[in-house]
């Protein structure tokens, strides 16, 4: 069997969730689609109504809501309530991973009126902004000042507050690192009620550090403050298809950013954003991005796409296309852009509407799209949540540049899931090591893409139906997320844990690293008052008992550290 011959695997026999599955569009497109417009129409109006108020007045009003959180925190009594959570229902949340750990018994916060953006300060180029501010309502009011996000998540529907906690990345994270990178400030409500405001050199800078990745373990964030950048436009785009095996293509999307003379910081040899997908084991465009003035754009000969209307072909087909058009070049409206893979969520939006690409459906339906994640979540039971954990792919695998090809050749023996994602982004070296962090020595290698400061990482988006599930094989999603988490422990690599997670603690710890998180969590009172963050993203049910004994370990240790003898 040659290295990327894949197993072969017994037919699987069909149950009656296949049969549901099948016909689910029928409840999408007639219960599903016309709720996530109405909702979506309604939080625009919400949006245009906080935009209408000045930024004085929406601050005054982000104070009061704050001094809320502060007094129903002071209201909860740690011998009969449960750990704190956020009001929200768990199938809101964007991200696939269920929300079990409110199944157990909590203290509920709500932060739900959260959501405005509170400044954007054009001199010091930032954006202060609470947590519930998604990245279409950003992009709405920055993009027309010519200003965005440094790192601009694509989907509408992401957060500011959950790319911060969870994870965000974007085309343009090979220059500014992942979402988070780009945070200036916190305004985090600590355990006892505090109101501290967390930067990386005032006295909160631990806190600072230890809030990426912590899924609201340590605190409740209220705001942040965001880096701005000046932008153009257009964003004007290459497509270039490559043709190879699995190493010649993963090289070939290393040199699309990374100049083989390490100049990684020369913004004439670096493009503003990177991606490729591939489209099958031997396939695939790799897209890099310049931004662009509305004069350049609509000089003589220059082609200007609108891939934002909704009869537009989806995204990812179109940039197909150049498999067998060969290399263009077009100009894109820059919001429209950045929004790119909202429209059909990535690709998932064959799986769920398979013939939501047709023509017909986009022009004659396609307004109507994208459908609400939270509410297809809604509309799951349990046997369909579990069928999709079994035979559903949603993962992204953080990892080493230079291990792209390897990484690519083990999803495509194990998962057979194409097309997938990459999209290059920094790892700092930073002062302290938070939860995740570069390779030890890395400077000293001088890889392709890597600085003295920073090690460059891939976002390996494995999303989509298995092969084996498509030819009708049996498949063990579990199994193969288990090893998924196995190879990237044994290569440096990292699991976003907004996806579903087989990780035991042991893992999760071996993946991640501990200690300041664990130090943020004593010093602050987060034990005792939040879900650490391994219960928080584990996955299935949380039984009161078990959130409760895992607490009481990390409280006995605590004691044990604060009453230890002084040397």
């Amino acid at each position: 069997m040659s290295d990327l011959d894949v197993p072969l695997r017994p037919k699987r026999k069909k149950v009656w969730v296949d049969y549901f599955i099948h016909f689910r569009w029928i409840v999408v497109i007639f219960v599903v689609l016309p709720i996530s417009f109405t909702l979506y129409f309604l939080t625009y109006l919400g949006d245009v109504r906080s935009e209408m108020k000045s930024f004085k007045q929406r601050q005054k009003e982000h104070d009061e809501n704050v001094k809320k959180v502060v007094k129903r925190l002071k209201q909860r009594n740690p011998e009969k309530d449960g750990l704190v959570c956020t009001a929200r229902k768990p199938w809101i949340a964007v991200g696939m991973r269920n929300v079990d750990y409110k199944r157990a018994r909590h203290f509920e916060v709500d932060l739900s009126a959260f959501r405005n953006i509170l400044e954007i300060d054009k001199e010091r180029m930032i954006a202060k902004v609470e947590p519930l501010v998604n990245m279409g309502q950003i992009t709405r009011v920055t993009v027309p000042m010519n200003l965005a996000l440094a790192v601009v998540a694509e989907l509408d529907d992401l957060t500011v507050g959950g790319l911060i906690n969870g994870y965000g990345i974007e085309g343009s994270s090979h220059i500014y690192g992942l979402f988070s990178d780009t945070v200036v400030a916190y305004e985090i409500v600590l355990a006892d009620g505090r109101v501290v405001r967390a930067t990386r050199d005032n006295e909160y800078s631990d806190l600072f550090y230890a809030i990426p990745w912590s899924q609201g373990t340590l605190g409740l964030l209220v705001s942040a403050e965001i880096k701005l950048i000046h932008i153009k436009e257009y964003m004007k785009l290459t497509y270039q298809p490559v043709v190879g095996n699995l190493k010649e293509v993963a090289q070939a999307y290393i040199d699309s950013f990374a100049p083989g003379d390490g100049d990684q910081d020369n913004p004439e040899k670096v493009p503003d954003f990177v991606e490729t997908m591939l489209y099958n084991p031997t396939e695939a465009v790799c897209m890099t991005g310049k931004y662009a003035s509305k004069e350049e754009a609509k000089k003589k000969g220059n082609v200007i796409n609108n891939i934002g209307w909704w009869f537009k072909p989806w995204f990812y087909q179109y940039a197909q296309t150049a498999l067998k058009r060969g290399k263009f070049v077009e100009y894109i409206p820059t919001r429209e852009y950045y929004h790119r893979h909202t429209r059909c969520l990535y690709w998932e939006g064959k799986l769920i509407l398979p013939f939501g690409d047709q023509f017909w459906f986009r022009f004659l339906l396609g307004w109507l799209m994208p459908p609400k994640v939270s509410l297809l979540k809604a509309t799951q039971g349990e046997a369909i949540r579990n069928y999709y954990h079994e035979n559903h792919v949603i993962q992204d695998m953080l990892v080493p540049l230079y291990k792209v090809g390897d990484a690519l050749e083990w999803v495509h023996q194990e998962m057979e899931v194409y097309p997938i994602w990459l999209c290059p982004h920094r790892i700092y070296k930073l002062p302290v090591k938070p939860q995740i962090y570069p390779e030890p020595g890395f400077e000293l290698q001088r890889r392709q893409g890597d600085t003295q400061y920073a090690q460059m990482y891939t976002d390996i988006g494995v999303y989509y139906a298995p092969g084996p599930i498509l030819r009708g094989e049996a498949f063990d999603g579990a199994e193969a997320v288990r090893k998924l988490e196995n190879w990237l422990i044994e290569n440096n690599g990292f699991q976003p844990q907004y996806a579903v997670s087989e990780l035991s603690e042991k893992n999760f710890w071996r993946m991640f690293d501990a200690e300041l998180y664990e130090q943020a969590r004593k010093k602050y009172g987060a034990v005792g008052t939040f879900m650490s963050v391994y219960y928080k993203s584990k996955k299935g049910r949380k039984t009161e008992k078990e959130v409760q004994e895992a607490e009481q370990a990390h409280l006995e240790t605590a004691y044990a550290e604060v009453d230890q003898p002084m040397d």
